[in-house]
């Protein structure tokens, strides 16, 4: 799993907790604030009950039923029938306002009739005597205090109902909160737990090893554990150490070579040079002349590998400058063939270049040292007495010069490191000494001018290097003949 989908579930699982508390406390609240308003609701229908029933008895005294009146109590004090009879309708209203269902309504409508139907018996036995009128009316009073006092149970139940659920409400509340907590801090610590497991630990790991690696410890390598992320950032650390590593094999192996290879022209000069010292009595101008010969060869060879040296401590600072001139590749190729030509290489130099100019746009002595490490290669691993070919033809708006021989050949897997730099094909190795380097200088030579170079071989076949550059516009510039001597 990945980093990403375990914070997403972790997340995901907080925020599902979070939101059922938030519905738990809405559903709560809003079940909460409907008790109260029950509540509130039965208080005030039985306070109007009440009230009711108080106003009734009070208007049976006044009605003289029951027997003179003394108005001593401060609830008759300033009361007449007509002001409790006009009170009646408001506090029914009240009570139907407050009802809270259909049988709180019908026992309010059944009170209402049993008020009427009491004013409209007292209205009628006022003509009657008053034995007469009292039990005519007495039973109509105790019909409407009945009702009001079955209105007033009701009240009192559904009050102690409103009561009962609140307390019902407020336990579950209490639950529903302890275990919302619960699960919230059973969430953070197995979170806590699995990321210092899924997550923390590995970066740990992948800390220390880097630590390690950069103490010298050159064979650490990162455990491959934890979240994708993580597992991929490990992968990545060994793919660099092993890269590191590797480039550092080829570093070591690179100066032991260049060791080897510099030892070898010395061990020869310092042969040479004491040669004359040990046996000058036999010393002859031909013997000296060999011994030149040698010293200039060694020398010679030297001054190839140093410049290569230096041109590729140069390219991978930044820092190769570049003269580009408008230049006729021609006379770029004529050059480097007369070179060769003028020496004796025991090989056949066939230069083939159209009538017309080729101009590109180049360093002349950078592009005059690709050409001559291209011709000196071919020369190198060709057979005695075979031919190389340099030509020089445009196509499109590219100048294609090429360098052909007939040697050993590159095979396929040869050919996917053959510009790396310190990379020398096997062949290679065993026919000409060398580090590795002249390619690898050539290549990011022609990429400064915009160009490139491809190379099309096989194994005993031979190979053709082919150099791309864009065809300059305008005249080409005069310069001077190359010098003949040089060969980097």
């Amino acid at each position: 799993m990945s980093l990403r989908a375990w914070l997403a579930i972790t997340l995901g699982g907080l925020a599902l907790v979070t939101l059922l508390a938030a519905g738990a406390l809405i559903g709560l609240t809003n079940a909460q604030h409907h008790s109260a308003n029950t509540l509130g609701d039965s208080v005030e229908g039985l306070h109007r009950a009440e009230e009711l029933e108080i106003d009734l008895l009070i208007h049976f005294r006044l009605s003289g039923v029951a027997g003179p009146v003394e108005a001593t109590s401060d609830l008759i004090r300033g009361r007449t029938l007509e002001s409790i009879e006009a009170s009646f309708p408001r506090l029914l209203q009240g009570l139907d306002a407050t009802a809270s269902g259909p049988q709180e309504q019908a026992l309010i409508h059944e009170v209402d009739h049993h008020f009427s139907g009491y004013l409209d018996v007292q209205r009628d036995a006022l003509r009657l005597p008053l034995r007469q009128r009292a039990a005519k009316v007495i039973p109509a009073l105790d019909a409407a205090l009945d009702s009001l006092e079955r209105l007033v149970q009701l009240n009192v139940d559904e009050a102690r109902m409103a009561r009962e659920a609140s307390a019902d409400l407020n336990r579950m509340a209490n639950t529903i909160g302890l275990v919302l907590c619960g699960l919230m801090l059973a969430g953070l610590v197995a979170g806590t737990f699995l990321l210092q497991r899924i997550a923390i630990q590995p970066l740990r790991d992948i800390s220390q090893s880097m630590r390690r690696f950069g103490n010298g410890r050159k064979r650490t390598r990162a455990p491959v554990s934890g979240p994708t992320e993580l597992r991929d950032m490990a992968r990545t650390f060994n793919e660099m150490a092993n890269s590191l590593t590797h480039q550092q094999e080829q570093q070591l192996a690179f100066l032991a070579g260049v060791a080897h290879e510099l030892r070898n022209p010395l061990s020869a000069l310092k042969i040479s040079t004491a040669l004359p010292e040990r046996s000058r009595a036999q010393l002859t101008p031909e013997r000296m002349e060999r011994v030149l010969a040698l010293v200039g060869r060694q020398v010679e060879r030297l001054d190839r590998m140093v410049g290569d040296l230096l041109d590729a401590t140069r390219i991978e600072a930044g820092k190769l400058d570049l003269r580009p001139e408008v230049r006729d590749a021609r006379d770029l190729a004529r050059g480097v063939v007369e070179l060769y030509r003028s020496s004796d290489t025991g090989h056949v130099l066939q230069l083939d270049m159209p009538e017309v100019p080729m101009p590109v746009r180049v360093d002349p002595d950078r592009l005059e040292q690709v050409l001559t490490n291209l011709v000196s290669n071919a020369l190198k691993y060709s057979p005695s007495g075979s031919r190389v070919d340099v030509g020089v033809r445009r196509e499109g708006d590219e100048v294609l010069m090429s360098v052909r021989d007939q040697g050993i050949g590159i095979t396929d897997d040869e050919k996917r490191m053959l510009f790396a730099p310190f990379q020398r094909a096997g062949n290679a190795r065993r026919r000409a000494p060398g580090v590795g380097l002249g390619l690898s200088v050539a290549r990011r030579i022609v990429e400064a001018h915009g160009g490139r170079i491809d190379v099309d071989s096989h194994p005993g076949v031979g190979s053709t290097f082919t150099v791309r550059l864009a065809c300059a516009t305008g005249a080409v510039e005069a310069h001077p003949e190359p010098p003949s001597g040089h060969l980097h």
